[in-house]
C-alpha cells in the first residue's frame, strides 16, 4: 500500500515538472518578444493550473471538477490584467489568450493527458512564432495608421488629401481641432507600408505642414 502511495506521488511530481517545462517553452517565446507577461508568468500559470487540477481530483472525490472549474475564472482575471489600451489599438490580447491557452495545457497535464498537452504546446508555439511572418506580410500590404497633422494654413486641408492620393493611401477624418494658429486633423490612413514611409518623408520636408504625429 505504501509502495502504491509513493508511486502515485512520483507520477504527480513528474506531471508538475512537465507542466513547468511546457510553461517554460511558451514563456520563453513571450519573453523573447518582450511581452507584458514573460517567462515566470507562464511557468507559474502552467504549474498552478496543473497543481490545482491534481488537487481537484484528489480532494473532490465526489465532485472532482470542483476546484478545476474555478481555474478558468481565475485565469480570466489574470488575462484581463495584461490587456491595455495603446495609442491607437488594444494591446495585450494575444498575451492574455496565450495565458488562457497555457492554463488549459497545465490542466491537461494535471489530468494525465500529457500527449494532449504536448500537442497543445506545439500549436501555441506554432501560432505565436510561425504566423508572425504572415502578419508581417499583411501589415506590409495593408497598414492602418493614425496621423495627427497640424496645418499652418487652415485652407490646406484639401492639400493633405492630395498628398494621400499621391501615395495611394485611403483616408478618413477621425477628428478635427481648430484654433487661430492652426488646424489639427486626425486622419486614419490605409495603404502599403512603403507608402506610409514615403508620406512621412514628405511631411518632414514640407513647409506647409506645421507638425505631425503618428
Amino acid at each position: 500500500m505504501e509502495f502504491l502511495k509513493d508511486h502515485s506521488i512520483q507520477n504527480e511530481l513528474l506531471l508538475i515538472f512537465i507542466s513547468v517545462f511546457m510553461g517554460t517553452l511558451i514563456g520563453a517565446e513571450r519573453e523573447y518578444r518582450n511581452k507584458s507577461a514573460g517567462l515566470r508568468t507562464f511557468i507559474l500559470v502552467s504549474f498552478g493550473s496543473c497543481l490545482f487540477t491534481i488537487l481537484s481530483i484528489k480532494i473532490g472525490i465526489d465532485n472532482p471538477d470542483r476546484i478545476a472549474a474555478n481555474i478558468i475564472t481565475g485565469i480570466g482575471f489574470l488575462g484581463a490584467g495584461v490587456i491595455f489600451k495603446g495609442d491607437s489599438k488594444i494591446d495585450g490580447i494575444t498575451t492574455a489568450t496565450t495565458i488562457w491557452a497555457t492554463s488549459s495545457i497545465g490542466m491537461a497535464i494535471g489530468s494525465g493527458y500529457v500527449y494532449l498537452s504536448l500537442l497543445g504546446t506545439a500549436l501555441v508555439l506554432l501560432t505565436l512564432s510561425s504566423l508572425t511572418y504572415l502578419e508581417f506580410q499583411i501589415d506590409k500590404n495593408h497598414k492602418i495608421r493614425e496621423y495627427k497633422i497640424s496645418l499652418l494654413n487652415t485652407e490646406d486641408i484639401l492639400y493633405c488629401e492630395t498628398l494621400f492620393k499621391k501615395y495611394h493611401l485611403k483616408y478618413t477624418v477621425s477628428k478635427q481641432q481648430y484654433s487661430q494658429e492652426n488646424l489639427t486633423t486626425i486622419w486614419i490612413l490605409t495603404g502599403k507600408k512603403k507608402s506610409h514611409e514615403l508620406l512621412i518623408q514628405e511631411l518632414q520636408n514640407n513647409p506647409r505642414i506645421g507638425a505631425y504625429q503618428f
